[in-house]
């Protein structure tokens, strides 16, 4: 298999001088402070001022607010974040000044490859819990490790971290190709589903995308797939696979499994022979997959079984996975990332295995090919709450040239409630929530707000 080609790699070195256009990112700050520490002379520039842009300039790394052809002064090749497009004064200056201008993941793949040991973790779905789960059981290894998470883990009380040990653990998409561009050692498929349907042509194209980034793996590497996922096993069909699932025939498999309000308890056993015992705190049959994925990542390293089990024990969630955000009139309300069809099955499904009264899903669909390609999946997985109740459309990147709505999905789901702005969004939830009610907001774009604004709510007010 013949990799993504990566000029980038030269000039990963002590003493070059990069420039980072949308430092401030959530991927771009980390590849900040990795390439600092490495002794690249790194400066930047972001749209806004930020905590983390404070933070960058705390540790020495020159952050100027604004775009402007005059940042990029002095730098030798420049890195940028996906959102940053080629009519930006800083890329457009680069090129006609003939300074090299590369994508952030290529950055990240010429980062890995001063490690041992690479775990790339990819998958329509599970991403970021299963980055933070195995972070977790590394850090309680000792094993020191960088980490790149798409999220924010409590742990870490950020979405990254620079460690001096010899392993790094990566969140990995899909999107644009964009993991085809990494050197992965131990590559981790938790699923393959349709999704990013703006860039990839269908199904088949999404699932060559894996294939390809599989194959990257080299001879002693390991390929850690999930067997119980129709999509994964497609894909991978023919390569080596050390696999993990509730199957008999799975490398990596959980047994005896048993649930206590929502949350699992179960045997990881491999090879016929019990590596560790897990009782999770985070609750729903896919957080057990996402653990089992952890756990066959660290045994195929060597990790010991004892800090597997202490860093599982010890995750309570992700940023924005199930995260708890308080209480509204005896309702409680939390706050989640699915944007999937998909993910909306696994936290539905959980949620109504917790013995409330009503679930309430507070929807904010994310891009409007997203809505209009799994439109009869939303409408499908949302029936499933008690009560819907759905905001407009996030467009993220997009503009709306299909001519989609949330409306037409409160159409199609009966007894749901359509709200135009987020603030709508928060005043219909206040109306609504009573005790015996879970309140969720879910989607990836904003509308974690509404649910902040409702929990800041007091009565009388």
């Amino acid at each position: 298999m013949t990799h993504t080609e990566t000029k980038i790699q030269p000039y990963i070195a002590p003493g070059r001088r990069v420039h980072l256009a949308g430092i401030g990112g959530v991927s771009m700050s980390p590849l900040a402070e990795v390439l600092h520490s490495m002794g690249l002379a790194v400066q930047g520039s972001d749209q806004t001022d930020s905590p983390v842009v404070e933070q960058l300039r705390k540790l020495g790394i020159s952050v100027h607010v604004g775009h402007d052809a005059q940042d990029i002064q002095g730098a030798e090749f420049v890195i940028r974040t996906a959102a940053i497009h080629d009519d930006n004064p800083e890329i457009a200056a680069a090129r006609a000044g003939g300074i090299p201008v590369f994508e952030r993941a290529e950055a990240w793949g010429a980062i890995m490859r001063q490690y041992r040991n690479a775990v790339c973790i990819a998958g329509t779905h599970g991403k970021t819990t299963t980055t933070s789960m195995t972070t977790h059981i590394f850090m309680a290894a000792h094993a020191d490790p960088t980490v790149m998470i798409g999220g924010t883990l409590p742990m870490l009380h950020s979405g990254y971290r620079v460690g001096g040990g010899e392993t790094i653990i990566l969140e990995s998409c899909e999107y644009c190709n964009s993991f085809l561009h990494f050197f992965p050692t131990v590559a981790v498929v938790l699923n393959v589903e349709e999704d990013h349907l703006d860039f990839f042509k269908d199904l088949d194209d999404i699932k060559a995308s894996f294939r390809r980034f599989a194959q990257l793996v080299p001879p002693g590497g390991h390929i850690v797939a999930n067997a119980d996922n129709p999509g994964a096993m497609d894909a991978l069909k023919g390569l080596p696979l050390f696999t993990f699932g509730c199957g008999e025939d799975c490398s990596c498999r959980a047994v005896n499994l048993t649930w206590h309000l929502g949350r699992p308890d179960f045997d990881v056993v491999v090879g016929g022979q019990v590596y560790t015992h897990l009782h999770l705190r985070v609750a729903g049959l896919h957080n057990v997959y996402n653990a089992l994925a952890a756990a066959a990542a660290a045994f195929v390293l060597g990790i010991p079984a004892q800090a597997v089990r202490m860093g599982l024990e010890g995750f309570f969630g992700a940023g924005r996975r199930f995260e708890f955000k308080g209480q509204y009139n005896g309702a409680k309300v939390y706050d989640d990332y699915a944007h999937h069809p998909a993910e909306l099955h696994a936290l539905l499904e959980m949620a109504r295995s917790l013995g409330y009264e009503r679930v309430i899903c507070a929807f904010q669909p994310h891009t409007y090919t997203r809505t209009k390609a799994l439109f009869d999946d939303f409408v499908r997985e949302l029936k499933a709450a008690d009560l819907v109740v759905l905001t407009e459309i996030y467009a993220a990147r997009e503009q709306n040239t299909a001519g989609i709505s949330s409306r037409d999905l409160a159409q199609q789901i009966p007894g749901s409630l359509y709200c135009a702005t987020l603030d709508e969004t928060a005043r219909t939830l206040r109306g609504l929530a009573r005790p015996g009610d879970i309140i969720l907001t879910v989607g990836a774009g904003d509308i974690y707000t509404a649910g902040e604004a409702l929990v800041g709510f007091r009565s009388g007010r």
